[in-house]
């Protein structure tokens, strides 16, 4: 069944197909529609689900660790300071190896205020234990929701997942989505079946439990090694995606017309569309030029990427954030990378999109033209800034 609906609509519905028992709710902008879309489930029997309106974004996580930690599949969602404000919780959520899912709407963060899209609310958490994925379209985020309770759930893996939207881009823009029917998801997702791994009354067990320096490291190093050998995991459930849902999204990352390309813009979220678009006029002028698109940033990628990098004379990595005082985050990740590679590309960091500002055509076409020049230039350049400070 297709419908014509909003990002946030498509993640409502991906959750409802995903059963889960509980859903811990606070509103905040741009994600409140998928909160209220789920209360409406709840509320009309489509979802058979409790609905928690808790008091706080610290609260509803907390809530969402409570449900998952007695074996039931939860569900939370929140944008912007509501995900700082969670921020104690989420390693809690990781380091206890509790599989819950939530949605963030990728929103600016104070001060200024801002309530529009950029990516640095989840960047200042790339180190909390989370898995972290960001969808370039509402049906990406749709099936992202069904493959992520898979993923979290396997035995394997054990984390918790992140799905990052961005904000008012992808939350509030309506596209056509096909949307899946419950028995097809029912066979690719199975009921949640953690028995041997959480509490109950017979069989207790404690998920935050002192460890000192004689054992902290292990937990640690233990928690370290399970989310870098889920990158395994993530390739085969997009695989059973695809082979039960006809849509395939290449797992860690996706390449577009790379084969001979001398100059790759790197991409996360919906700036991907945009920059596929470039590539093909610019392919048609003769321009030899490519796209990746990097899916997840925890785990990263990293073997992926060089693989797909060799022979890449020049890359541009476009961050929608900034580490104050040194680059953008994905371009350390990038960098710490191709630095193994016999040959690494030259690469610069373009910074843009910052507070909602728009990264157009023009820009991600000068963006290549730099690659291209050959040209000496200085390490980060901003993309579609008025002014220079």
């Amino acid at each position: 069944m297709e419908k014509f609906i909003c990002g946030n609509d498509a993640v409502a519905e991906g959750v409802r197909l995903a059963r889960p028992h509980v859903i811990s709710a606070y509103p905040i902008t741009p994600q409140t529609i998928a909160v209220e879309r789920l209360s409406d489930m709840c509320e009309d029997g489509s979802l058979k689900a409790d609905y928690m309106h808790v008091e706080s974004e610290h609260s509803a996580l907390a809530a969402a660790m409570g449900v998952s930690s007695v074996g039931a599949r939860a569900f939370t969602a929140t944008s912007s300071q509501g995900l700082l404000y969670m921020a104690e919780c989420l390693p809690y959520a990781s380091g206890a190896r509790l599989p819950i899912v939530m949605m963030n709407a990728n929103r600016a963060i104070a001060t200024p205020w801002n309530i529009y899209g950029d990516q640095m609310d989840s960047m200042f958490l790339l180190n909390s234990g989370w898995i972290q994925v960001y969808v370039e379209d509402a049906q990406e985020a749709l099936d992202m929701m069904i493959q992520a309770y898979r993923i979290a759930e396997d035995k394997r893996v054990m984390a918790p997942v992140m799905v990052n939207l961005d904000g008012f881009v992808l939350t509030h823009t309506y596209e056509l989505v096909n949307i899946p029917s419950q028995e097809d998801v029912d066979a690719f997702l199975p009921p949640i079946n953690l028995e041997d791994q959480v509490m109950t009354i017979d069989n207790p067990k404690s998920l935050c439990i002192s460890a000192g320096n004689d054992f902290n490291f292990e937990f640690k190093i233990k928690q370290e090694q399970d989310l870098t050998n889920s990158k395994s995991v993530l390739e085969e459930v997009d695989e059973a995606f695809s082979q039960a849902f006809g849509r395939k999204y290449h797992g860690l990352l996706e390449t577009y017309k790379m084969e001979d390309a001398e100059a790759v813009l790197i991409t996360t979220g919906s700036i991907t569309g945009t920059t596929r678009i470039v590539v093909d006029e610019m392919r048609q002028a003769g321009h030899k030029v490519g796209l990746l698109k990097l899916r997840y940033l925890r785990p990263f990628p990293q073997e992926a990427l060089n693989k797909a990098l060799e022979g890449i004379k020049a890359i541009g990595v476009i961050d929608k954030n900034i580490s104050f005082g040194y680059e953008g985050t994905i371009y350390t990740n990038v960098n710490s990378s191709i630095i193994h590679m016999e040959t690494p590309p030259k690469s610069i960091n373009f910074i843009g999109g910052l507070g909602g500002r728009d990264i157009t055509k023009a820009n991600i076409e000068e963006a290549f033209q730099k690659l291209m020049s050959g040209d000496s230039l200085d390490r980060v350049q901003y993309m579609n800034v008025r002014c220079e400070q």
